[in-house]
Order: C-alpha cells, then sequence, then structure tokens
C-alpha cells in the first residue's frame, strides 16, 4: 500500500481510520527503512479490534454511553501513540455529532431536485439549525471533556490534535462555535484541519462561504485533506473537476500546512495525478 502511495510520487502519506492492527508491523518496516514518511495520523487509528473496515466515528466523543466513552479515550490514546511511533505530526479528530433526525441527506436530495434556495428548502435548513443549536450544549461539553483529556497526551509526545470540519449538518463542530472552541485551547497542541470537500458541501448547503470559512481559521490551520466535490455532495474528486476554487483557498495555506490527498478509490491513477498536479500549480509544491 505504502510503496504504491510512493510510486506515485508522494513522499509522505496519511494513515488513516481503516488500518487494521495487522497491518502495522509492515507499516513500521516501511517507515523504519526510509521507503515513505508519515505526515499524520487519523483517529481511531489503528481500527479497533473486531471493526474490519474504516471507522472513524465508531465511538463518538459526544456519546453519554460510558464504555463508548472509555472506547474512545483508549483509541485516541493509541492513535497518538501510533503518530509517535512513526513519526507523524498530527493526528486528526472527529468530534462526534448531535442526537436528532438526519437533515444532511434530505438537504442535499432537494438541491439535486433543484430546490436549493427555494421556500421548503430554507424552511428545513432553519428548522435544522434552530434544533442543532437548542440541543448542542450537552454534547459538545462531552466532546471538550474528552479532548482535554487528550492535550496532555498529546503535547508531551509532541504531537498536533487537528479538529476536522464536516460535512453533515449534525455533527459538531458547529461551524460559528468553532474559533470560539480553538480559543480555550492551547494553540501549540490544538488546532483546526479543513477538508475541503466538507467545507464545499457546508457551501452548497446554504451554511458558509468556503473562502471565508477558511480564513477565519487560518492562524489555527494544522492540515487539509484536499478533494473536490461535484455539485452538491459528491466529494472525495480529482481537484479542478468540481466546484471548489482552489486558488480562493491559497492564500491561506501556509508552507508549514500539511497537506493530504483524499481521494475516491474509483479515481484512476491518471485522475490522481491530474488532480496533483492541479493543485500543486495553484498552491506551490512544497
Amino acid at each position: 500500500m505504502l510503496r504504491e502511495i510512493r510510486d506515485l510520487g508522494f513522499e509522505y502519506a496519511e494513515l488513516s481510520h481503516g488500518i487494521r492492527i495487522s497491518l502495522l508491523p509492515g507499516i513500521y518496516e516501511c517507515v523504519d527503512a526510509g521507503e515513505i514518511k508519515i505526515s499524520s495520523v487519523h483517529n481511531f487509528c489503528p481500527l479497533p479490534m473486531g471493526v474490519n473496515q474504516a471507522a472513524p466515528n465508531v465511538f463518538k466523543f459526544t456519546t453519554s454511553d460510558r464504555w463508548e466513552r472509555e472506547n474512545a479515550i483508549k483509541h485516541t490514546l493509541k492513535s497518538i501513540e501510533t503518530a509517535v511511533r512513526v513519526g507523524a505530526r498530527a493526528v486528526v479528530l472527529h468530534m462526534g455529532r448531535i442526537t436528532m433526525r438526519d437533515y444532511t441527506d434530505k438537504l442535499l436530495d432537494m438541491i439535486k431536485q433543484g430546490e436549493g434556495g427555494s421556500p421548503r428548502y430554507e424552511k428545513l435548513l432553519a428548522e435544522a439549525l434552530e434544533k442543532r443549536e437548542r440541543r448542542k450544549e450537552k454534547y459538545t461539553e462531552r466532546a471538550d471533556e474528552l479532548l482535554k483529556q487528550f492535550v496532555e497526551a498529546a503535547a508531551a509526545a509532541g504531537v498536533r490534535l487537528g479538529i476536522e470540519n464536516r460535512d453533515a449538518v449534525e455533527e459538531i463542530p458547529f461551524e460559528g462555535d468553532l474559533p470560539f472552541w480553538l480559543k480555550g485551547l492551547p494553540a501549540e497542541t490544538v488546532g483546526y484541519w479543513h477538508d475541503t470537500g466538507h467545507a464545499q458541501i457546508k457551501e452548497h448547503l446554504g451554511l458558509i462561504l468556503h473562502q471565508f470559512h477558511l480564513e477565519n481559521l487560518a492562524d489555527r490551520l494544522v492540515g487539509t485533506h484536499i478533494h473536490d466535490v461535484l455539485a452538491p455532495g459528491r466529494d472525495h474528486q480529482e481537484p479542478g473537476t468540481g466546484t471548489i476554487d482552489f486558488a480562493a483557498l491559497a492564500p491561506f495555506i501556509g508552507p508549514d500546512t500539511i497537506r493530504v490527498f483524499e481521494f475516491s478509490p474509483s479515481l484512476t491513477t491518471e485522475a490522481v495525478q491530474r488532480g496533483v498536479q492541479h493543485v500543486k500549480g495553484i498552491w506551490g509544491a512544497e
């Protein structure tokens, strides 16, 4: 796996939330031999025992269930340990979700059907936002409580934690809350992880303006997942084929920003290479 990534021209790779524990010895061997470097690790890595497919939300930080919370702590600390072992700079975190009706898929379906911006659409979106605002407090408090437990371990390990923006209305962090949340956390250890596809989907939903959202959080930016979106919600596509204006984002991507291409496995090698060159041509090749 890592050799294939290297042979595509990448010096670094991210270890995702789909890495089974049985793969770690081979990964360690590859990294130790200097065949590739690891930029970042995505929680939970390795996968918990008994989980056989990518599952970043298998243990939610927002849950009230004691067993699930204990496992979220245990496996996040393992992700930090994995990052240290492979020399990664950051661990990417999903923060959980509010228990409420799933509005996101319905809203995206309405956009597909040409109803985006209609009175019916605006009414449903307002209902979703009102409901999540009314219910959010206990969920965000639970997530913050867990996050603060990881700060000391990450600081001691010399690893940064990146809070990833999400594509669903029901997931946290909410766009307007994130800058204030980050202000209460040590900048040297906790920052923002920008997923270009998720942000673009939120723009399509009418929740943010992608460029201004990133600008507002640029001073806490740790890294970014790079992919394009075919409107309204088909992400992980080849950059340059969708709706993302990568040039508008360029001023906020610094030379120290970790850049991870996160592509659909359906993309061809040629599409991957075109997409990478498209972004490098705009953002530079650091």
